[in-house]
């Protein structure tokens, strides 16, 4: 028989590891990665966060944290005169769309046929001019 060693690692919601779900959420991780880069197999995350409320407050401060820092980089460089950085915020923040222009193109196509017939009545109408005129 072959014997595994057994390694129990205890689930506990520790300042040290508050701390990294904190800092790997501020970086945008989330789920599976989020559990590794702070020190967890996504098993042992997910069964923290649920008897542990601590956890997921520690998950979505570091979101907001982070979200923040960023927000305040693109309006500080929007104030700044960035019209890239100030564009972006309108469109993501306040739903700002490009105006679509509309280009109507007309394409006349003359059969041969109706341009034949109109070249016969206006030879028609010549030949009706040239009896009518006096002589």
């Amino acid at each position: 028989m072959v014997s595994f060693p057994l390694s129990i690692r205890e689930l506990k919601a520790t300042e040290s590891r508050l701390q990294a779900v904190y800092d790997a959420a501020k970086l945008g991780l989330r789920g599976e990665t989020l559990a590794l880069a702070a020190g967890m197999l996504p098993q042992e995350f997910m069964t923290l966060s649920n008897f542990d409320p601590v956890v997921n407050m520690a998950a979505m401060k570091g979101k907001a944290d982070g979200e923040r820092e960023m927000a305040e980089i693109l309006h500080n460089a929007a104030r700044g005169g960035d019209a890239k950085a100030a564009l972006e915020i309108l469109k993501h923040q306040h739903g700002w769309v490009a105006k679509q222009a509309i280009s109507v193109e007309i394409d006349q196509r003359i059969s041969i046929t109706q341009a034949l017939a109109e070249a016969e009545r206006r030879i028609i109408d010549i030949i009706d001019a040239d009896h009518n005129l006096p002589a």
